[in-house]
């Protein structure tokens, strides 16, 4: 083994530095991004939003990785689904012979003696196993049987083991009878929660030697004869090419793992069996011949200690779940190494994979796109909830799809991803939302109907754009009102009383305006300025034609609320009172106006005006309480429903010409009004 595998020696500050310019990159990549999409969108669009959060998401996640803080989610992750994986069973070309607790009672051999593990080995070698690995130390000689011992472990498919540690040395000598081609190291890796995940193929014990692992030693020793050899790549010294297998180190940040310590050669471990990794046999039956033949023959046969009591034991990712003995012993993790190496030599089982640093981080960018692109699309509640929780199934999915066919890809981070920028966006959005209703009130107050108002909120994102509303030419009914000598009322009442007397009669207009789907844009003293069809626009001449009804409609109920009103302020001694009201439907242009401090929503245009002279128009011709003036392009959109009277062409005042005016008596259906 020694002869064809290559080792991989790199120096621990040269991987922090790689680290470290790597983060760099990425850093550097997201900042020149953001900046990109400040300078592009600095009155934000949806694609921009969405970018700019999920590019920024991504980057903190990608901190957060880099220091090591997610990797805990992942590995969680990864456990449940080795867990879930589909048990594949006992490997056929093993047997494990267990030092249990009720054997070391039996022989009343705390430590077996070697004279004892001479005999189990004499006996086991007569059945003619292709290997023996041997998962006991045995640097110093334990009671009798020395020589006989050393006789055994002198046989050519005997592997023995030594303990690597970390000091540069030995931390537990090999036997000293056995050569070094069959010593692997019995070490097993274990990541910062204990859970052993990962082996260690080979590694530096110092500079000048390199030791291959126990099961790695076994595994050669087993398929060497069968002509199965290594070969180093000659392009790539990470890559050896073994059978049908291509085995590719780790890297610190592989599938889950971030800031992964990859020194010498790791690979990710492949549990075969969570209870039932190979036909198990205890040291007394080997010992009192309660073994059959076949069990043995061309076997690869481990002996090792399972009891609890010499502490041989480890965390494993179905530890979790296994409550009465949640550890595993080593002599039967090194059994799942092996059956993962002969597996993927024989090309029965892959091993592991994983995409670039670079796929992974495109992987966690798509899916925070794909969260924020949801949260700005829908706005349903349960959609979005639904949407969500669809995501993260596809992410769950699609990792456990891969993990079935060894493939290991972050799933917490793209699920954190996804559900960071889904709760940044609407939370952009809700900001956005109390700001355009900020705008939205402001600019138009109290005075809109529900249905105006929801009119409103649907269309905000079209009628407000850097904080205003900008100019749009559409078609409303514009109307007019006004009371009817005013100035001689208001001289013969105290000004407090005036004041109230007026909020009274205008109350009672607003109310009106907003049942008929109509807003107030002003109050010009003891009248108002109201519009019907804005600002949402209207594109349909049934739409134009429903606000000439609503605004028509609403002029004859401010008659019909005056007669009221009037017989309950001739009780109070107040005074009664007429009024005007001049309609026109026409083209405006309205929008904000004013400047950033200080804005109103604005309606302009010649139809505004008419409208006004329609309402001041001949004064004296009061033939009802609440008279109502309309033009010809009012009068063709109602004739069929209200009954008219002609005043013919006239002159309104500032107008060069004349306009055809017509006073409405009331609806066809109902009485006229008098």
């Amino acid at each position: 083994m020694a002869k064809k595998l290559g080792t991989k020696n790199t120096n621990l500050s040269t991987i922090l530095e790689r680290q470290n310019n790597s983060l760099k990159t990425r850093l550097s990549v997201i900042s020149k991004l953001i900046n990109w999409l400040r300078f592009k969108n600095t009155d934000l669009t949806g694609v921009g939003v969405v970018a700019l959060t999920a590019t920024a998401v991504t980057g903190v996640l990608l901190i957060f990785r880099h220091l090591g803080v997610l990797q805990p989610l992942e590995l969680l992750i990864f456990d449940q689904m080795v867990m879930q994986k589909p048990d594949e069973g006992p490997d056929p070309r093993l047997l494990v012979v267990a030092i249990t607790e009720e054997d070391i009672q039996t022989l009343k051999q705390s430590t077996i003696t070697d004279e004892t593990l001479a005999e189990s080995l004499e006996k086991l070698q007569q059945y003619q196993p292709a290997v023996i690995g041997v998962d006991i130390y045995r640097d110093i000689a334990q009671g009798s049987g020395k020589e006989k011992l050393e006789k055994q472990l002198q046989k050519p498919n005997i592997i023995a083991i030594a303990k690597m540690g970390t000091t540069g040395n030995f931390e537990v000598p090999p036997p000293p009878s056995v050569p070094p081609e069959r010593i692997g190291f019995n070490d097993l890796l274990q990541d910062v929660d204990g859970v052993v995940r990962r082996n260690l193929l080979f590694g530096n014990l110092n500079k000048e030697t390199t030791l291959f692992s126990f099961p790695l030693q076994i595994t050669g020793a087993y398929l060497t004869p069968q002509g199965i050899q290594p070969e180093n790549s000659q392009t790539n010294p990470d890559l050896i090419f073994w059978g049908k297998a291509q085995f590719l180190p780790l890297h610190p940040y592989s599938g889950g793992y971030e800031k992964l310590d990859a020194s010498g050669y790791q690979i990710l471990l492949n549990y075969r069996s969570r209870n039932n990794i190979a036909k198990q046999v205890s040291l007394n039956q080997v010992l009192k011949n309660e073994i059959q033949p076949e069990w043995v023959k061309d076997k690869i046969v481990l002996i090792g200690y399972t009891a609890p009591t010499k502490r041989d034991l480890f965390l494993t990712p179905f530890s979790p779940a296994e409550i009465q003995a949640p550890k595993m012993a080593g002599v039967l993790i090194h059994a799942q190494i092996t059956s993962q190496i002969l597996d993927a030599v024989v090309g029965e089982r892959r091993l592991f994979w994983f995409w670039s640093e670079w796929g992974e981080v495109l992987w966690i960018a798509f899916w925070a796109l794909a969260g924020g692109s949801l949260a700005w699309l829908v706005n349903h509640p349960l959609r979005l909830a639904v949407g969500g929780g669809g995501m993260l199934l596809i992410i769950v999915g699609t990792g456990y799809y891969l993990f079935l066919n060894t493939a290991w890809i972050p799933i917490g981070i793209p699920g954190l991803a996804t559900l960071t920028t889904i709760a940044l966006v609407i939370s952009y959005k809700a900001y956005q939302a109390q700001y355009q209703q900020q705008i939205v009130m402001k600019l138009l107050g109290q005075n809109t109907s529900p249905e105006v108002a929801e009119a409103l909120w649907k269309n905000r994102d079209k009628l407000i754009k850097s904080g205003k509303l900008p100019g749009q030419k559409l078609i409303a009914t514009m109307l007019f009102t006004d009371l009817k000598d005013f100035s001689t009322i208001s001289e013969q009442m105290p000004p407090e009383v005036l004041m109230e007397w007026l909020n009274e009669y205008l109350g009672i207009l607003a109310e009106t305006v907003q049942k008929n789907k109509g807003i107030i844009n002003k109050f010009t003293g003891d009248g108002i300025m109201a519009a019907f069809g804005v600002p949402v626009e209207r594109t349909t001449e049934n739409e134009i034609a429903e606000d000439a009804y609503n605004a028509v409609d609403c002029a004859l109920q401010f008659g019909e609320k005056l007669k009221e009103i009037n017989k309950e302020w001739q009780t109070r001694g107040l005074p009664v009172v007429q009024m005007r009201v001049g309609i026109f439907t026409g083209p405006v242009v309205v929008g904000s106006l004013g400047g950033k401090d200080r804005q109103e929503y604005g309606i302009i245009g010649d139809s505004v005006n008419i409208a006004s002279r329609l309402e001041s128009c001949e004064k004296d011709r009061q033939t009802s309480i609440c008279r109502v003036l309309i033009a010809k392009e009012t009068l063709l959109y109602i004739e069929a429903n209200y009954l008219v009277e002609n005043w013919g062409p006239l002159a309104l005042k500032g107008k060069h010409q004349t306009v055809d005016v017509y006073r409405v008596i009331g609806r066809k259906s109902l009485t006229p009004t008098s």
